[in-house]
């Protein structure tokens, strides 16, 4: 792997490392949520998802759509998800 891949996919996992966003992500893989949905999913404030959104959606693992005044956020690269998936098998089997 060359150095700008290897730095790309640095940037990548550690968008999606934190435990917020590994959250978002996995209500995100049932069906897009706006950032409201997702506060009431997380118990926590407006303005932290809307940071973790922003990171990952300047990272591509995110996307998003406008309704009128609502935006739906949804996951933008599946490989991201089977990615976290495998990482999720991983820490299952070490309890």
């Amino acid at each position: 792997m060359d150095t700008e891949i290897a730095q790309k996919v640095a940037e990548v996992l550690k968008a999606a490392a934190h435990p917020i966003r590994l959250q978002i992500i996995e209500a995100l893989e049932k069906k897009e949520l706006t950032v409201t949905i997702l506060t009431d999913i997380l118990h926590v404030q407006q303005a932290v998802v809307s940071r973790h959104l922003a990171i990952m959606k300047n990272k591509g693992i995110l996307d998003c759509r406008r309704d009128g005044l609502n935006v739906y956020y949804h996951i933008a690269n599946l490989n991201v998800i089977n990615l976290l998936h495998c990482v999720y098998r991983h820490c299952e089997g070490q309890n």
